[in-house]
């Protein structure tokens, strides 16, 4: 074969998601071989490494405004800091504003997002749809954008889309081929157990599990299946937290037939597998604040449980870093900015629980990190995948490499990370976004606005309704 642009040489990669010998070679941006012996102009020796697909971050808020603040990393930032931890696409969100459009929001967004060093796609929040709106998803769609976040929460700043609404909605999106993503939490009764703790003067964050209890998830979760269910449309359940809210997932599968166009995706996040509710205790514990909250000990061995038998498919951080002065700027929990910094440490953490404990296997990581969240947005098999003709979007691993999680050696917005003093075994040494190396050995070597958005592909089977919108 005749000399390749680069050739990743002599490590174990992850090929269709199984660990083999093979080196990857490169041309324009592309994977154009895997084998033996390939030569390369450039070669990148991955001796004793592993060699993964780029991790899909499929969860992220930059820039995001926030209680009169905006979380920490902009698109320029935040984007450098995945690249050290091996990601190489984040899928970040529009933000809503009243009297703009889906499009308008969607184009605003990648405007902001242009600066971007690795690749990127996006969701688009849902906010104040009414029946008169409802064509706006064929315009978002035609933006390349088929992955549309609802909130069944947060009425009190008229966030929240009513059952009515959303399952208009549902229905409107099976016919496009599009996919909904629900905050799933029982707005009710957030509202009235965060009242009921106020009025006893329980405002410390050690209280926010119990205004925001674990029913809330399972509530909401049952409902909003059973309505995609019924609507045909694709749904991924974000950041579940805890055993009764995946007990509704069980349930909502059982119900749903094997291939169902209501196939129901689940994500989870760092936070909720390794950390639990006693952080709130800790001397910083408000800069743990999030939502949905932390829970217990036993709702982190039921998510793990989960991730062994398969209910969970993809991990995702929701990285929206802040401060610890921003994070403590009020002694009550429900005047804090919520949301945690996680982008960076996604992959370390995860390598950790297969280096270190084995709790899970090597290519049960690719799945959750890789091919799940790609498949899940419609960017497979383009991301996610070691495959001739996918993305040369690379990250290599050092299985061997062990080191403890310090703020000051991370790259994110922020001066805390909830997971200081981590041991983890296994690190990124080398990152590459479509054939460019932009980490190397711990140097940032790539560019501002190297990162391509990448539109999202229709839900299976959809596919011939294209003429329609």
């Amino acid at each position: 074969m005749a000399e390749l642009q680069l050739v990743v040489r002599n490590g174990t990669a992850f090929c269709h998601g199984r660990a083999q010998r093979a080196d990857v070679a490169v041309e324009d941006g592309r994977i154009v071989a895997l084998g033996d012996r390939l030569r390369g102009k450039r070669e990148v020796d991955a001796t004793g490494c592993w060699v993964m697909p780029g991790i899909v971050d499929a969860h992220t808020h930059m820039a995001l405004p926030v209680c009169g603040l905006r979380s920490g990393d902009d698109f320029d930032s935040g984007t450098r800091a995945a690249a050290f931890g091996g990601v190489t696409c984040i899928v970040d969100f529009s933000v809503a504003e009243p009297g703009m459009s889906l499009a308008a929001s969607i184009e605003s967004r990648r405007e902001q997002a242009a600066v971007s060093v690795v690749d990127y796609s996006l969701h688009s929040e849902v906010v104040g749809m009414t029946p008169s709106r409802l064509d706006e998803f064929a315009d978002a769609c035609r933006l390349g954008v088929r992955s549309f976040k609802f909130y069944t929460t947060y009425s009190d700043s008229g966030r929240m889309t009513d059952d009515g609404m959303l399952f208009r909605c549902f229905r409107r999106l099976a016919l496009l081929g599009g996919r909904a993503v629900v905050h799933a939490e029982n707005d009710a009764i957030v509202l009235s157990m965060t009242k009921e703790l106020l009025s006893k003067g329980r405002t410390s964050i050690t209280d926010l599990p119990d205004a925001r209890p674990s029913v809330c998830e399972a509530e909401a979760v049952s409902r909003v299946c059973l309505l995609a269910r019924h609507a045909g449309v694709e749904l991924r359940i974000a950041h579940l937290t805890s055993g009764d809210g995946l007990a509704e997932i069980a349930a909502a599968r059982r119900r749903s037939n094997a291939g169902a166009p209501s196939r129901v995706w689940v994500e989870t996040c760092p936070q909720y597998l390794l950390l639990d509710e006693t952080s709130y205790e800790q001397a910083c514990g408000r800069c743990f604040a999030a939502t949905p909250p932390l829970r217990t000990s036993e709702d982190r061995l039921a998510l793990w449980n989960g991730i062994a038998e398969g209910m969970i498919d993809l991990v995702a951080t929701d990285h929206c870093p802040f401060t610890r002065a921003e994070k403590t700027m009020s002694e009550r929990f429900v005047d804090l900015p919520y949301g945690i910094p996680g982008v960076e440490t996604l992959l370390p953490l995860l390598l950790g629980e297969v280096l270190g404990s084995g709790r899970i296997g090597s290519e049960r990581l690719v799945e959750l990190l890789c091919e799940g969240p790609a498949r899940a947005l419609g960017l497979w098999p383009r991301k996610g995948v070691l495959a001739v003709g996918a993305d040369a979007d690379i990250v290599i691993v050092d299985p061997r490499e062990r080191r403890s999680i310090r703020t000051d050696d991370l790259h994110m917005a922020t001066d805390f990370s909830p997971y200081e003093g981590h041991e983890v075994v296994g690190w990124p040494r080398v990152t590459i976004v479509r054939g460019k190396i932009v980490v190397e050995e711990g140097r940032f070597v790539g560019e501002t606005g190297w990162g391509r958005f990448v539109p999202q592909q229709p839900t299976a089977g959809s596919r011939e309704l294209e003429r329609a919108i």
